[in-house]
This record gives C-alpha cells, structure tokens and sequence, in this order.
C-alpha cells in the first residue's frame, strides 16, 4: 500500500523548547477550521521539500556520528525525550517473541524512533526496524542509512512481501497528516499485524474532527501544511471494528488549540483472533 499523504514525513513531535516559542510567537502553531482538506491546502504556504529532507539527513548524521543525542523533525537535543509507553509496548511484545521483534514505523521518516531508543534495542536477540516512508525518504535512506537492521520501504505491501508480517505497526505523529486517515487506517487494518501502536498523537479536545493548518516556526523550518485535529473516540472506534484495546496512554508532549492545551496521546491495539 502506498503512504497516501501529504508531507507527513513533516509529523510533528514538538519538544518543550519548540512549544515555548510557538507560545511566545502565535503567528505560529495550530489554525483555523477548515470545511475541506484542500481548502485547508490552499491557505498554506509553500516549502521546499528537498531542503527538508536534507536538513533531516544532516541531523540524523550527527546522531549517527554522536555529535548529537537526539533528532526530531531535524531538531537535534543533547538529551534523549523517549516516549516510554512505546518502549514498553515494544518489549512486552518482543517477551512474547523470545525476544524478537520486527517493526514497521508507518512515516517514521530516516529512523528518527529507531536511533531514539537504538540503545534498548540492541539488547534483543533480533530486531528488523522497517521504516514506510514518501518515495524521496526511502532513496535517502536506503542510499545512506540503511543496514541489516534498519530498512526503508515504500509501502506495507512491499514490506510484507520482502520481509514477511511486521510483529508491530508503529503510527507516531503521522494520523493528523494524512489527507484521508480513516481510509488509511482501513487499509493498514486489512494487512491484519498483529499490533498496531498510535503514540505521541494530538487530538481535537472537541468530539468531532477538524481541519487545520500548521505554521511551523522558521527556526525548524519555513512551511505550513494542512492537518487534521481527530476525534480520539472516532478513531478508537475505528480501529476496535477488528482490533483489542490492549491499553491508552498520555505523552509529555502537548500543543495548543484554541487557547486549549491538549496533550499527545496514543493506544496500543491488538488483532482480534
């Protein structure tokens, strides 16, 4: 299955440095409310793709290299911000495998979560980490990150097809990016993995979706792009038509919307047998 979206190799996992200048500077952050994804689309400004990914390339080379701890939407930290409901989905599952664990990271751009938490990883017997990316990330990945451990693919089905079912399907930050997520969401549900994980995600506080449109801040990089604000409920609902709630969880992380503070937060699912 293709990556039907639009930039959501852009998906954002904003860090609390970045949240204090987009409080300090509300020209930018979450706006509006859009009937329409295009509309949404038509109201945001234009960006230099190319120059993004390379900006990402450069920073997860850092990390690589140890000139940095840490990369998030080319942002580079002295320190790692982990996300530990997803280290601890990940492990219960490898316990499971004899500790074994094949992955799928839907958008997970060069390997931002992979080298975030490579350190843990490291201690199980065997792990593939196989990121699902735009097709201009996976012929930067595959040209210069990856490994036997790290692979780069176009789509679940050419995943599936050369490495055989994922144990986990990661969603971190990509839902609010995609121009038609419930659709994807049906899609992803059909490959029928095993567990499907939505972690470090915002959504709407009001019970219903809406459309916005993003401005990021020029100190990460110039570009605004439409996103959705989903109802959480509606996509729990969704996934439940098929899928167990094995658990939900809040991040640290959070944005604001409205005025409104509304913090990341996700869901660990497993297929119904």
């Amino acid at each position: 299955m293709p990556v039907h979206r639009t930039n959501s190799y852009l998906k954002q996992f904003i860090p609390p440095l970045l949240l204090n200048l987009l409080k300090k500077r509300s020209k930018y952050g979450w706006k509006g409310d859009f009937e329409n994804w295009q509309q949404a689309k038509n109201h945001s400004g234009n960006y230099d793709d190319s120059r993004i990914l390379e900006k990402v390339k450069e920073a997860i080379s850092k990390v690589i290299k140890g000139e940095a701890a840490y990369e998030r939407d080319s942002v580079l930290f002295e320190n790692i911000q982990y996300s530990w409901p997803l280290l601890s989905a990940l492990f219960w599952i490898a316990l499971q495998k004899k500790s074994v664990l094949k992955v799928a990271d839907f958008g997970g751009s060069l390997g931002s979560s992979y080298y975030q938490n490579q350190q843990f990883l490291t201690e199980l017997s065997y792990l593939e980490w196989n990121i699902i990316e735009q097709e201009n990330f996976v012929r930067c990945g595959r040209e210069f990150f990856q490994d036997n451990t790290l692979r780069f693919f176009y789509s679940i089905d050419e995943l599936i097809d050369q490495r055989g079912m994922p144990d986990i399907l990661i969603l971190s930050c990509v839902l609010p990016y995609l121009d038609k997520p419930y659709e994807v969401l049906k899609k992803i549900m059909d490959h029928q993995i095993p567990y499907i994980l939505i972690d470090n995600t915002y959504f709407n506080y009001e019970s219903r979706d809406r459309i916005c449109v993003q401005e990021v801040p020029p100190e990460i990089y110039t570009a605004s792009y439409p996103c959705w604000m989903l109802n959480y409920s509606s996509v729990k609902t969704k996934l439940t038509n098929g899928y167990r709630l094995i658990s939900e969880h809040e991040n640290d992380s959070c944005i604001s919307l409205d005025g409104i503070e509304i913090r990341y937060r996700g869901m660990l699912l497993k297929r119904d047998a």
